[in-house]
């Protein structure tokens, strides 16, 4: 996914932040597998997700959060 701000194709915060809010599925799909394999990777979604879940109605970063939690413990 071309990030909107972003030159690189790294799984940086703000890479991650921009896949899980603007995503489609085949982008959710690579930080899923590039996550499966990197568990650095996950703790950063979970960083990513608990910074944006104060808002209820964000259900992505929701779905998100949980998955990481889920595949952390």
């Amino acid at each position: 996914m071309q990030h909107r701000h972003l030159n690189h194709e790294m799984f940086t915060l703000a890479a991650i932040d921009d896949i899980i809010a603007r995503g489609k599925r085949p982008d959710w799909v690579a930080l899923r597998r590039a996550a499966l394999d990197d568990p650095d990777l996950m703790q950063k979604i979970l960083l990513v997700c608990r910074a944006n879940c104060d808002d209820p109605y964000a259900q992505r970063y929701h779905f998100w959060k949980h998955y990481a939690e889920i595949h952390l413990a």
